[in-house]
């Protein structure tokens, strides 16, 4: 289904280890904003719930929430936690991306 998304196993467990430092449930809030090089960003932070029109995942206990909004802009996404020299981040594998920036915090459709 192309509505649905996925976060890896090594997303979720940072998701994790970022709710617990910070106290907070592991519920990591995709969304898209305008702006960024590329026209749209990603925008991700802890939720406390997800909201009553969320759509929700969930990988190793970890749940992955989306607004229908944003859903149409990164529906089928993966959601993945990368480490490299560079640094570390979250990285989003958008099927509905056309553009993106080298970054890879921006799109455009």
């Amino acid at each position: 289904m192309a509505d649905t998304l996925t976060l890896t196993p090594a997303a979720a467990k940072r998701v994790a280890w970022i709710a617990e430092k910070q106290t907070k449930p592991a519920i990591l809030r995709l969304s898209v904003e305008g702006g960024g090089c590329s026209g749209f960003q990603y925008k991700f932070d802890l939720a406390d719930a997800p909201g009553g029109d969320d759509i929700v995942s969930e990988t190793d206990g970890v749940k992955l929430v989306v607004d229908p909004v944003s859903l149409d802009l990164v529906g089928g996404s993966v959601i993945d936690f990368v480490e490299s020299l560079g640094g570390a981040a979250f990285r989003v594998e958008n099927p509905n991306a056309a553009a993106g920036c080298g970054c890879g915090s921006s799109f455009g459709i």
